[in-house]
């Protein structure tokens, strides 16, 4: 049979607690996303949280930078499309990118950065947005169980923050030029995840790198149910983008 090739180019992006971490491992090691492999490949995940700016193990990332790494963090940025444009046709999988830093940024810092440069080139290559949402009600339990496995508590201290944060991220996304998907993580396995995503990318021509790149107005949202298989429709987005 035919060797079909696969290139997907996700970015996730949520709050901490939400799983993202979790999915985009499962999407890099899924055959509907990445296509059939009889060995494990180097398929590549990156991320924003990498906290490569300074010595510290908490330090700035490309999210939480300070005034100080403006320009790195913009440099960084334009590396990284520069690198996905000359790697058009491979499969990218992110672990949160500039929605995080929109929402961290204005929150934390009271800075606005305007991203419209850089979603105008994601779009063109393809880039798809999927947001993993949590029930508020739910980030307790989801604490409790991270607090077991993590080396840096105290940040999950208070939960409002997160709250906060999830509410401004979901703005930013429905104001974003990338189509997206809003995923309800609450009470999905990650599996169920995993194929909703795969559906609404088969069904809106997400996967294929010969695809002709959605218009950048255009966002692709399912027609109804928040597991519906395969039931995807575009709708045009009522607020356009200005980050």
């Amino acid at each position: 049979m035919p060797v079909i090739k696969l290139c997907p180019k996700l970015i996730l992006e949520g709050t901490r607690l939400t799983g993202k971490t979790d999915l985009a491992l499962a999407l890099n090691e899924s055959s509907r996303i990445i296509g059939v492999r009889k060995y494990r490949y180097h398929s590549p995940i990156v991320s924003a949280e990498w906290n490569g700016f300074t010595p510290s193990p908490y330090g700035s990332s490309l999210i939480n930078f300070q005034a100080a790494q403006e320009k790195q963090a913009m440099a960084a940025y334009r590396l990284w499309i520069g690198l996905f444009e000359l790697y058009r046709y491979y499969s990218w999988i992110i672990d949160r990118f500039h929605i995080s830093t929109q929402m961290w940024q204005a929150i934390y810092r009271g800075k606005r950065y305007r991203f419209k440069w850089l979603e105008s080139r994601l779009t063109m290559l393809g880039f798809r947005l999927v947001f993993c949402w949590r029930n508020p009600s739910s980030f307790s339990e989801a604490r409790a169980r991270r607090l077991k496995i993590s080396s840096n508590p105290s940040q999950y201290d208070d939960l409002t923050l997160f709250i906060r944060e999830q509410e401004v991220m979901q703005a930013l996304v429905q104001k974003s030029a990338i189509p997206s998907l809003k995923v309800d993580v609450t009470d999905c396995p990650l599996e169920e995840q995993v194929d909703y995503i795969a559906d609404w990318l088969e069904t809106t021509g997400g996967l294929n790198a010969t695809e002709t790149a959605p218009e950048p107005k255009i966002r692709l949202v399912p027609s109804f149910g928040r597991f519906a298989p395969r039931s995807w429709i575009a709708q045009p987005s009522r607020i356009a983008n200005s980050s």
